[in-house]
């Protein structure tokens, strides 16, 4: 397992205060055993977060499926209902929403291969991830991506409570495969997927799910 690139900053910040806070346990409060013990803990926790926070796991898929739509990210189905789409499709979808906590990895990935047709920034508000008007108050990224069959998915990436940065690497016009980084949000977030009427959803509330290894959907290969 790597670390992720967007965690570069993040990771030498805590560096730095973990070398600071230890130098300051040594040198400044040697003498005091619970000070000295706390600084160094304080410092190793600092590290650890990051470090597991923007860790990188392998989870290429080994074959790609047309007939599958794959979870963009790790994390827990809170909601699956109908709902209105209003910045895109602007009707009546299946929408599912996967919520990420800190412990969870927080890349996102492309469930499905094809061509991103329209890619949106969106500033906002920083509600809870699981609050509904998330969806449509905070900062967020819109992305819809069509495959050879004609299959559009709108993927939201949205920013929680704790989340200040949302990293999208789709642009309008990328043919892009199943399983690649789509982006990365920082610090607890949400990610919604929007499926056409009819569609099979394969997942539950409540089940926890795993990025390019969970299957959310299939699709019939025409």
């Amino acid at each position: 397992m790597t670390l992720h690139k967007e965690g570069t900053p993040s990771i030498l910040i805590a560096l730095v205060l973990f070398i600071g806070l230890g130098l300051v346990a040594e040198l400044a409060v040697k003498d005091i055993l619970i000070v000295r013990c706390l600084l160094w803990a304080l410092g190793t926790f600092l590290l650890v977060v990051m470090l597991q926070f923007f860790r990188k796991p392998d989870r290429s898929i080994p074959q790609l499926d047309a007939t599958k739509v794959f979870a963009p990210c790790d994390g827990k189905v809170v909601v699956i209902e109908n709902a209105t789409e209003s910045e895109y499709f602007k009707d009546e979808r299946i929408q599912v929403s996967i919520f990420m906590s800190p412990v969870n990895v927080h890349i996102n990935w492309l469930p499905i291969s094809g061509i991103i047709k329209y890619m949106k920034y969106h500033p906002g508000k920083y509600l809870v991830a699981w609050d509904p008007k998330s969806s449509t108050d905070n900062e967020r990224t819109t992305v819809v991506v069509e495959n050879d069959n004609g299959l559009s998915l709108l993927l939201r990436q949205i920013a929680g409570a704790l989340a200040r940065r949302i990293v999208c690497y789709a642009k309008e016009g990328d043919k892009m495969e199943q399983g690649s980084e789509m982006g990365f949000i920082k610090f607890g977030s949400r990610v919604d997927i929007f499926f056409p009427l009819g569609t099979e959803i394969k997942v539950d509330l409540e089940q926890k799910v795993k990025g390019n290894r969970t299957v959310l959907a299939e699709i019939p290969a025409n």
